[in-house]
């Protein structure tokens, strides 16, 4: 499957199920592999339970395998760079 989604908005009175489960970070701010830095975006392939989030202020996009506890960077991670090659 292609790394694409739909743009959506959630209302700031959106309502969540109290039995949230974390399934990626959630370790507090940082540059780690298990922590992000402002997150912006996320896809799931549900094909092979997999999400990706990209990490704005670390510059790297991390992918979460079902069941892992720390992601694995799949793009970016060395820095802000200066512009596309």
């Amino acid at each position: 499957s292609s790394l694409c989604s739909s743009p959506f908005d959630i209302s700031s009175r959106a309502k969540w199920k109290q039995n949230g489960l974390t399934v990626a970070g959630g370790n507090g701010y940082g540059n780690e592999i298990n922590q992000l830095s402002s997150p912006r975006g996320l896809y799931v392939d549900d094909d092979d339970q997999t999400i990706y989030a990209t990490d704005y202020m670390n510059y790297r996009i991390v992918e979460w395998k079902y069941g892992v506890t720390s992601g694995q960077v799949v793009v970016g991670g060395n820095g802000q760079g200066n512009g596309i090659q």
